[in-house]
């Protein structure tokens, strides 16, 4: 069980494909990560890796995509909102807004 949350983990965290503009590669990482994290439910996990879907979704101008994926998981926490994590994703959700 551990070796999901640490590939989610590895999915979430900044990929090299991303840096070479892989975006399609990018996308499907991140999507699979939040699956994976909902299945587990991991929340935390799953925020984490629709912020990284969201900003990546951004970056090509699918703004109202972006803002819908995060906003999606974002509203299952009603705790915890001084998280680092709630904090940027909410963050990124007024930028989208």
């Amino acid at each position: 069980m551990e070796g999901h949350s640490s590939s989610i983990r590895r999915a979430i965290a900044r990929p090299p494909i991303l840096r070479r503009n892989d975006w399609d590669e990018g996308e499907q990482c991140f999507r699979r990560a939040i699956e994976i994290a909902g299945r587990r439910a991991e929340r935390s996990l799953e925020l984490r890796a629709a912020t990284s879907l969201a900003r990546l979704l951004a970056k090509q101008g699918r703004r109202d995509e972006a803002r819908l994926a995060l906003a999606a998981v974002h509203g299952w926490f009603t705790e915890g909102s001084a998280t680092a994590d709630l904090k940027e994703a909410r963050g990124l959700l007024e930028e989208l807004a």
